[in-house]
């Protein structure tokens, strides 16, 4: 039975990361004392779950935490620092703060070091969230314990809604464009203006013309897509934000 360890402080471990071509030896003090922070550890770097999901929308709302206070996003797993630096590099996760917990002494003092022998791991951590402020545990959420790799509630909208229940989730917003396009440019100038973060997928880059035919049936762009709804072109979406800020 994993213990919930809010109240209590975090371990006081040193992390051994790699900047450059130097050894940096980070403390725990160095990154939580004095600061409001939110943790996530998971089992593994490059693995499904954590890449496909914990990672990406941690590093997504990490500018919605700061707004609510949070100093810094930190992901620990029971990596070396050459693993986590390649895969923050390839998770392009430059919200987050990512810490080797190399010889899983962090975890193994959150209680949370499991044994993944079966899947040829050794030792990783089970997966778990926190909100720690100035080093004291004011929030854990722990998966339960059962077989396989629980994920539903240490998901960053789990600690969003933890931090503001009453605020609501940020936009998912994708802007197909292609270079050049002045319509295009009028929309994502319209969504900065707006303060609204968005993606931009970019034609022959990032997708074709049947691949946009085959999610909005148009050849055109820009086309904005808005959690899940098709709103359209520029001027579509232009007169979206007018009603959306009028409501």
């Amino acid at each position: 039975m994993f213990q919930d360890r809010t109240g209590s402080r975090v371990p006081n471990v040193t992390f051994h990361t790699r900047r450059g071509h130097e050894w940096v030896d980070v403390t725990t003090d160095e990154i939580f004392a004095g600061k409001t922070v939110v943790v996530f550890s998971l089992p593994g770097a490059f693995t499904p779950t954590c890449s496909s999901s914990h990672v990406p929308r941690y590093n997504q709302l990490a500018p919605t935490f700061k707004k609510l206070g949070v100093d810094s996003v930190v992901c620990i797993s029971v990596n070396d620092t050459f693993v986590m630096n390649e895969w923050q590099k390839a998770q392009n996760a430059y919200n987050l703060i990512f810490l080797p917990d190399g010889n899983g002494e962090f975890t193994e003092g959150m209680g949370m070091l499991v044994d993944k022998d079966a899947l040829g791991f050794g030792k990783r951590s089970w997966r778990y969230s926190m909100l720690v402020r100035d080093g004291v545990i004011e929030k854990m959420f722990i998966e339960p314990e059962v077989e396989g790799d629980p994920y539903e509630v240490s998901d960053a909208d789990t600690m969003l809604r933890y931090l503001a229940p009453d605020k609501p989730k940020p936009l998912d917003i994708a802007v197909f464009s292609r270079e050049g396009c002045p319509f295009c440019f009028k929309a994502k100038e319209l969504l900065r203006n707006a303060g609204l973060d968005f993606e931009e997928l970019v034609l022959n880059r990032d997708y074709t013309e049947q691949g946009l035919r085959a999610v909005s049936n148009q050849a055109t762009v820009p086309q904005v897509f808005i959690n899940g709804q098709h709103i359209g072109g520029s001027d579509a979406l232009e007169t979206w934000l007018q009603q959306h800020k009028a409501a």
